[in-house]
């Protein structure tokens, strides 16, 4: 009896360890095929560009954009595409965690150099979602998303949230730089949150400390100063603060620089088995305005307009290496704006170069002109070539994108804000079904709700850069402003008062929004 039974388990193994080993090979097989099969993905976010700057979206542009026209003939162009701040932090936190900025611990404003790390610890984010399918991930260029810089020993229990209750020294204001130990690298940074390589800039080319990290580790040490350069010039121009720099660091060099570092990591993936995702946060237009000797005059819209030529240029060199390495085929490439321009209206006369296009505002308000932005993406073969796409959408949508282009549904990577858009980009789809409207949140913290025509701002006068910021409400007045994009796209007919249904119903939705996560307010 023990002889039957020990010979029916050997017949039984025997048959069976085949089929099981066949079953994980052809499991293995099949996951190396779907990941052959995944695009790569290069990010290309401009900075402080406006919808009226790319020659396509405006033809009477006083700027030359050929590469990024070409890179817009080529795939599908957003008409109607925002971001989900005016300013830049919260911008780049949405795009990377796929929920509003408000919903973290800086609902408004933006960090410094000397800034701790915003993404909150854990907090999934696109990097790491694409490392479960085996992306190589890297971040060149401006970061603004905090690092978690190491004080002094003197000065540890700054951090230490016994003597922090709101854990937010670091975050609302910047950490003194006398109290950071530069000899250590930050503790947390691009590296711990998702992303395999990092080269970068702290924050924004006008906020010290002006140096590159690499690996989150300083490329040189922060012992030069700059006493700052063109203070009094209003924000333009080759303006930036004073403050601690590196030795070698030169400002006109850090778009090149960023450029080169970007297209080295591309061509070192060009023979890799994995697919490769390059978030490219570029320094410019923002401040300082400093174009290369190369570009200077060549355009019609003065230092801005120059050094706008050379992000073309950028975006031109990223698509030729693309070209050369023969990756152009199976690589998604996105370029987009974190915010509106800084172009006032004094500029806007100057130069007639409306930096916005159509739209009222700019950089930091509620206005189109802060958040409406260019919006490209090019996918060979997928995306229809010089599609047009009028479908709303915003910046935190490349999550759930992302998460239906690989096919990991995972509930950690399902956040509140975050609708994909591959349906609308393969032509599937004319609109984003599950998104209930988009929510915008200027600089100084008027929300702006839009769902279909309709928009909602929750306060009068821009919210953010534009005269008048802020005004109060008269007795009897309309506490905020309603329009009718439709009829009005410049929004200078407020109809707050005319329409008190559609104002409760946008009121009660943006706060549902903000109340609940994903697909709580559709039950």
């Amino acid at each position: 009896m023990e002889k039957n039974t020990y010979f029916k388990k050997r017949v039984w193994l025997t048959l069976v360890i085949p089929v099981v080993f066949l079953v994980l090979v052809s499991k293995t097989k099949l996951q190396a095929q779907q990941q052959k099969n995944l695009p790569n993905i290069v990010y290309i976010l401009a900075d402080d560009l406006g919808y009226g700057d790319i020659k396509i979206y405006n033809a009477d542009a006083k700027v030359n954009t050929p590469h990024i026209d070409r890179l817009a003939n080529q795939g599908m162009r957003f008409t109607d595409a925002h971001t989900t701040s005016s300013v830049c932090t919260p911008s780049r936190y949405s795009i990377l965690t796929g929920r509003y900025p408000w919903r973290s611990r800086l609902p408004v404003g933006v960090l410094r150099g000397y800034s701790r790390a915003l993404i909150e610890e854990g907090l999934p984010t696109v990097a790491s979602l694409l490392k479960t399918r085996s992306y190589r991930t890297a971040v060149v260029g401006k970061w603004h998303l905090g690092l978690d810089w190491v004080p002094k020993d003197a000065f540890k229990d700054s951090i230490n949230p016994a003597y922090n209750k709101d854990r937010l020294y670091g975050i609302t204001d910047e950490m003194n730089p006398d109290q950071i130990d530069f000899s250590k690298a930050p503790v947390r940074g691009p590296l711990t949150q998702g992303f395999d390589y990092s080269y970068v800039l702290p924050a924004s080319l006008d906020m010290p400390p002006y140096c590159y990290l690499e690996n989150d580790q300083l490329k040189e040490p922060l012992t030069g100063y700059t006493p700052g350069n063109k203070l009094a010039s209003g924000y333009t121009g080759p303006f930036w603060r004073a403050g601690l720099k590196s030795p070698s660091f030169d400002f006109y060099d850090v778009l090149p620089a960023f450029t080169n570092k970007a297209t080295d990591f591309i061509k070192k993936q060009a023979t890799a088995k994995n697919p490769f995702f390059l978030y490219f946060p570029m320094p410019a237009p923002h401040t300082p305005w400093m174009p290369t000797a190369e570009y200077r005059g060549k355009s019609q819209a003065g230092e801005y307009g120059d050094y706008l030529q050379e992000v073309d240029a950028a975006v031109g060199k990223i698509m030729r290496v693309l070209d050369s390495l023969g990756l152009s085929k199976n690589t998604l490439v996105v370029f987009t704006s974190d915010n509106g321009p800084y172009w006032r209206d004094d500029l806007v006369q100057k130069y007639d170069h409306q930096a916005a296009g159509p739209f009222r505002g700019m950089k930091g308000d509620a206005f189109e002109g802060g958040h409406r932005v260019p919006f490209i993406v090019r996918y060979p073969g997928k995306i229809k070539a010089g599609s047009i796409s009028q479908v709303s959408t915003t910046l935190a949508n490349l999550m759930a994108t992302c998460a239906d282009l690989t096919g990991n549904h995972a509930v950690q990577f399902e956040t509140e804000d975050s609708y994909s858009i591959l349906p609308v980009l393969l032509g599937k789809s004319a609109g984003i079904a599950e998104q209930p409207a988009i929510v915008n949140i200027s600089s100084k913290g008027f929300y702006d709700i839009r769902k279909g025509p309709w928009k909602l701002i929750t306060g009068l006068g821009s919210g953010g850069f534009s005269v008048p910021s802020i005004i109060k409400a008269a007795d009897g007045q309309p506490a905020g402003q309603l329009y009718n994009l439709d009829t009005d796209i410049r929004e200078e007919t407020n109809v707050y008062s005319r329409y008190p249904e559609k104002v409760k119903e946008l009121s009660a939705l943006l706060e549902k929004i903000k109340a609940a996560p994903k697909g709580k307010w559709a039950k």
